[in-house]
């Protein structure tokens, strides 16, 4: 799935793409992701004009001139791309925006699990997961006490606490991994066990790594690339993640590949001790 980084850089690709840009008809081929009524989904979007794409955790907002917020949920698969009208579509293009410019904006989904909500602006809060989800991994949100408060009161693995959306957003799989493995903490530590200063070591990478993962815009695990198609950068600069049975960077021992609450956990047995 993609994580905060990959979701940011898509929002800026599509800002730049089609922000501003006026939408002239809507064809829907899987109906399934659209949450709400088919055709008033598309009447209502006709002849509006995307003002600006905003994001929560891993959710799109498309704001419309009309006072409407479009809350798109990529799931595992979902992309957009930018084409000229009438071109590109494949059998996995599943909603299709055509625009007043001769552009088409393309939601194409392999797996079909990606889901599109449209709310009246200021009820986004509303939809699907963004209810209940934790502050941005950034500075003046994910603060030292913040994270101290939910860590000391959860016996919970920290690797599964720090997945859960209700607690930091955008976290994903691989971020875990990498911040973990920065932190020199064992993915199966509860959290109610963590030092004062591991927290803070915790939450400095944390933030550090999604900023620097939103600069090389995300990896290409699996099928991930930005509004323009083209790939993630950040795989290049995964310290753990993917790399079991090479040496660890910092020390030599070789990374492990365990699960931690059904998930693949990479880590050093060495520099990240139980």
């Amino acid at each position: 799935m993609p994580e905060l980084p990959e979701v940011e850089t898509v929002r800026r690709g599509l800002n730049r793409l089609v922000k501003g840009a006026t939408i002239a008809s809507i064809d829907v081929h899987w109906p399934k992701i659209i949450n709400n009524d088919i055709e008033s989904f598309k009447s209502r979007l006709a002849h509006q004009t995307i003002e600006t794409i905003d994001r929560r955790g891993k959710y799109l907002l498309f704001r419309f001139s009309n006072g409407l917020t479009m809350v798109s949920h990529l799931r595992m698969e979902g992309k957009y791309n930018v084409v000229p009208q009438n071109e590109g579509q494949t059998k996995h293009t599943h909603v299709v925006f055509h625009l007043t410019d001769q552009r088409d904006l393309l939601y194409n989904d392999t797996r079909k699990f990606g889901r599109m909500t449209l709310v009246p602006t200021g009820e986004e809060m509303t939809v699907g997961g963004l209810k209940t989800m934790g502050p941005e991994p950034v500075a003046d949100q994910l603060t030292v006490a913040y994270l101290t408060a939910i860590l000391s009161k959860s016996k919970k693995m920290i690797k599964p606490l720090l997945l859960d959306q209700s607690k930091i957003a955008g976290i994903g799989n691989i971020y875990a991994d990498e911040t973990l493995w920065m932190s020199k903490i064992h993915p199966m530590r509860p959290a109610n066990s963590l030092t004062e200063e591991e927290i803070s070591d915790l939450r400095q990478n944390i933030i550090d790594e999604m900023a620097m993962a939103i600069k090389g815009h995300g990896t290409t695990v699996h099928s991930f690339s930005t509004a323009f198609g083209e790939a993630g950068q950040f795989q290049n600069h995964l310290h753990v993640y993917g790399r079991e049975g090479e040496p660890c960077e910092r020390c030599g021992t070789i990374i492990e590949k365990i699960k931690v609450a059904q998930r693949g956990t990479h880590f050093c047995p060495h520099e990240q001790q139980l």
